[in-house]
């Protein structure tokens, strides 16, 4: 494996793939058919390619491994510098693995120019991958921008109605913090001479200059999370993107400032990060109190889940900000696990909408009787949503509570009711959707086909395995979040 480019190879296969969608014959009766094949086989291959890293990754080192360093621009010291740690490789095995499941939730639908949607999961798939192995801050910049690209195509096209607006709100929301975050990394070229993140991470940057760095990295992981108060783009997003793009969203892209603060903000800037800490507490804390809130009085099922992701993700910066080793380890899982757990949500939602047409919640009742099956995983992802125990959402939501009582108890304290505030809307979503007597709207409403059952089953031994096993998942990550352990 030492000899073998495999993250070159897992970046330049979705490549593969459009390239050969763009030899199909349009006029072929099964174009549309093997369109969603070829995008299938190539992210299936991709996952395998995934799990083969896994599988020779070394657990008992915390330095970058497979490493490739390339000269792209030798006489400005830019290069095609990638590698991946136990911090990186969680997030490129999430994105391999929701993709195709992406691309499986289309098979039985008609969908104009599914083409181009499927060479969108192949491209945002090529651009995700290349922000997590990414070494140079310049090539993780192109990857991290160009992963808007995709997603502003895919709510903007397939969309729903008010689809225009979300996706330049989407793109400009996202756009702003990246002008800001590409300045902090021409600040931080200019002053080390150098982009390589494994020279610059050894570098020792004065407090006003690791100020000035930590808000204009801020400014994009901020949005990209999103936190509160930056968080106004994504109900509107998820509301109008099909079923798949939220998955996409709320599954990986809602974990790009996550990723970003543990990969840059924490090891490169510590002194402005302990600054900064209790404006982030404040955030994060009022993220979790009033987004919840909201979400309880949303008649939207998708615009209530949205809600709840922003709520979470504000248990991850108390958790990443609490700088200790259960708040760290917390967040982490907490980012797959809730990549895994939203992903699902937006799926069982997107199998009931698109069964009626009908995103609010009073339209439907009584759905137990006609879809049990849904009303069955539906209820064990609204069980990881409430962090229940034995399920994965546990896990990290009680290592951030534990991490956070360390720093202060009044955090965990406030912390603690988003948990019981989640427990709220959720189980209110439920019992609208699945109990009392039928909506005659919905008597004729069908129940999950073959390919929504295996997906659902899928997740379900996900959520459950990892709520069981944590240390599958914690294993891989573990070395790389301990260093960044300030005592």
């Amino acid at each position: 494996m030492i000899n073998i480019p495999i993250l070159s190879f897992l970046l330049i296969f979705p490549l593969v793939g459009i390239f050969v969608i763009f030899l199909l014959n349009k006029k072929d009766e099964k174009y549309n058919k093997k369109v969603k094949e070829i995008g299938l086989w190539t992210t299936l291959i991709n996952l395998i390619f995934s799990l083969i890293i896994l599988y020779n990754f070394d657990l008992t080192e915390s330095s970058f491994q497979f490493v490739e360093n390339i000269p792209i621009i030798d006489d400005l010291g830019v290069y095609y510098y990638v590698g991946i740690d136990g911090i990186s490789l969680p997030f490129i095995l999430l994105t391999t693995f929701l993709i195709p499941i992406c691309i499986i939730s289309c098979w039985n639908k008609t969908i104009k120019d599914i083409n181009y949607l499927i060479i969108s999961f192949l491209t945002i798939e090529l651009f995700l991958i290349g922000l997590f192995i990414s070494l140079d801050l310049f090539i993780f910049y192109i990857f991290f921008e160009g992963s808007l690209i995709p997603m502003f195509f895919i709510i903007g096209i397939w969309g729903g109605t008010n689809r225009t607006y979300a996706a330049y709100k989407f793109f400009l929301y996202s756009l702003f913090g990246s002008m800001l975050l590409l300045l902090g990394i021409l600040t931080i070229y200019f002053y080390t001479g150098t982009s390589n993140f494994t020279l610059i991470n050894k570098v020792d940057f004065p407090f006003l200059l690791q100020l000035w760095l930590f808000l204009s990295f801020f400014a994009s992981f901020a949005v990209k999370l999103p936190m509160w108060p930056f968080h106004t783009w994504l109900p509107d997003a998820h509301v109008e993107a099909p079923t798949e793009g939220s998955v996409i969203l709320s599954g990986i892209l809602l974990k790009l400032g996550g990723y970003g603060f543990l990969r840059f903000s924490l090891p490169l800037f510590p002194d402005a990060v302990e600054f900064f800490t209790p404006f982030i507490f404040f955030l994060s804390i009022t993220a979790i109190i009033y987004i919840s809130l909201i979400a309880l009085v949303q008649t939207d099922i998708k615009k209530l889940i949205a809600y709840s992701s922003v709520a979470h993700m504000g248990f991850v910066t108390l958790g990443i900000f609490s700088r200790n080793i259960e708040g760290l380890h917390g967040s982490m899982f907490q980012m797959i696990s809730h990549g895994i757990v939203s992903a699902a949500l937006f799926l069982c939602a997107g199998s009931l909408i698109e069964r009626k047409e009908k995103k609010n919640i009073s339209f439907y009742s009584g759905l137990w009787k006609k879809m049990p099956f849904l009303g069955s995983f539906f209820f064990i992802f609204i069980l990881g949503g409430i962090a229940f125990p034995g399920t994965t959402g546990f896990i990290g939501e009680f290592l951030i509570l534990v991490g956070i009582f360390k720093v202060k108890f009044y955090l965990a304290l406030l912390a603690g009711t988003g948990i019981i505030l989640s427990a709220a809307y959720f189980l209110r979503l439920y019992g609208r959707i699945f109990f009392g007597n039928i909506n005659s709207n919905i008597s004729s409403i069908s129940d999950l086909n073959n390919y929504e059952i295996a997906i659902f089953s899928l997740l379900v031994f996900l959520v459950i395995l990892l709520g069981i096993y944590p240390d599958l998942l914690i294993k891989i990550y573990e070395l790389p979040i301990n260093k960044l352990i300030i005592n």
